[in-house]
């Protein structure tokens, strides 16, 4: 006889199974697979981006200053 514990896992693994075999869940995966690569470039360019922003934006503060902001 099987216990509680293993009942629901046997139940979470059937639903997990039926879950990856639809055909929205096998989309999304191919489609997450394929536009990563264009994700992970474009949050890089945007950091950069962000980062010099950034830098340009205390050195004017700087300047506006006087030199005395740190």
């Amino acid at each position: 006889m099987e216990t509680k514990e293993e009942r629901i896992a046997r139940r979470h693994r059937k639903r997990d199974a039926q879950m990856r075999a639809s055909p929205g869940y096998v989309t999304f995966s191919i489609m997450f697979t394929l536009a990563y690569p264009f994700i992970a470039v474009f949050t890089l360019v945007m950091s950069i981006a962000l980062a010099a922003f950034s830098a340009i934006s205390k050195a004017a503060a700087w300047v506006a200053s006087g030199g005395k902001s740190r």
